[in-house]
């Protein structure tokens, strides 16, 4: 029997690591994966980082406590995923501020770097307005953190 439960990816020492095929859909007429595509292929890394984590935003976001925002966003593409690519999603949390995050991605073929991005996700009230995060999600993180880079 086979489970209806999505996909999760899991933790290698801090490193987070989620597994993506490259469909159709995820590239352009050449077969080659449009840029914004590899958007989409970190933001579901990291959504499910957090949630592996047990950082469960929809139960901050129904409590009225607020959710991550991406803030900022460096991205550099190096070489070119093509379709049906079997790519590896490696994030890694840098920094954990009072109101935010700074996450590593690694997008990887194999032993290869296709893309990398450093991504700053603030914090927000229900209004928009950055706000502290909760304090167990900052516990969360700490063993995540290279060398307890936490700043509070």
């Amino acid at each position: 029997m086979t489970s209806s439960l999505p996909y999760s990816g899991h933790f290698v020492g801090r490193e987070h690591r989620f597994a993506v095929r490259v469909y159709f859909e995820d590239t352009d007429f050449s077969g080659v994966v449009y840029h914004a595509s590899y958007l989409r292929f970190m933001e579901r890394a990291r959504s499910d980082m957090l949630s592996v984590a047990g950082i469960i935003q929809s139960d901050a976001f129904a409590a009225g406590d607020g959710v991550y925002a991406v803030a900022e966003l460096n991205i550099k593409y190096l070489r070119p995923a093509h379709f049906d690519d079997a790519l590896l999603i490696v994030s890694t949390v840098e920094q954990v501020r009072a109101a935010s995050c700074l996450i590593h991605q690694r997008v990887m073929l194999g032993d290869e770097r296709l893309t990398e991005a450093t991504v700053l996700a603030a914090f927000l009230s229900p209004e928009g307005r950055p706000r502290r995060q909760p304090k167990d999600w900052i516990q969360k993180f700490t063993p995540l953190l290279p060398e307890q880079n936490i700043a509070s």
